[in-house]
């Protein structure tokens, strides 16, 4: 999958790829948990998502790549063969990324959110299975679609100007 176009493929491109990830994901959820709790929409959420989310954001660009992104690697290679298709993959990366930070974000939230007692638990254990559905789909429909077009667009682009390069050589 090392020069698919759908994919990045060097660390410039990754971290622009999981910036784009991290900063959708981050931002719609951090705005549908903030709206939960509130209960509804008004400036002072408002100014609650606009505090919050950037926090959270870098909070995501930093446990994906260091920690989830590294485990849901090694668990995709462990669950797809080199013959498995793209998509396999990918729903793989998907679910195990999904899992593993839906699993730290929500946690995280809830302590940025409320703090660290005795609720953090019990919020947890409603809030999580919640979060990682929505995250799931999500992900798979729209913020997964989004970073793999942005790859496409870049690599086409790219090449566009490789090719041309060696036609005036």
């Amino acid at each position: 999958m090392k020069n698919e176009m759908r994919l990045p493929r060097n660390g410039k491109e990754g971290a622009l790829y999981g910036g784009i990830i991290c900063f959708l994901t981050s931002l719609f959820m951090s705005t549908f948990s903030i709206i939960t709790v509130m209960g509804e929409f008004n400036g002072k959420v408002a100014l609650d998502i606009v505090t919050i989310w950037p926090i959270m954001f870098v909070i995501a660009m930093i446990i994906e790549p260091v920690l989830v992104g590294r485990i849901a690697e090694n668990l995709v290679k462990k669950f797809t063969q080199p013959t498995d298709s793209f998509n396999s993959k990918i729903l793989f990366r998907i679910i195990f990324t999904v899992f593993g930070m839906s699993l730290c974000m929500t946690f995280i939230g809830g302590i940025i959110g409320n703090g660290f007692n005795s609720d953090t638990f019990s919020n947890f254990i409603s809030s999580w299975p919640r979060n990682f559905f929505i995250v799931f789909l999500a992900e798979s429909l729209v913020i997964q679609p989004i970073a793999r077009l942005a790859m496409v667009k870049m690599h086409t682009s790219q090449d566009k100007k490789h090719a041309a390069l060696a036609m005036m050589k």
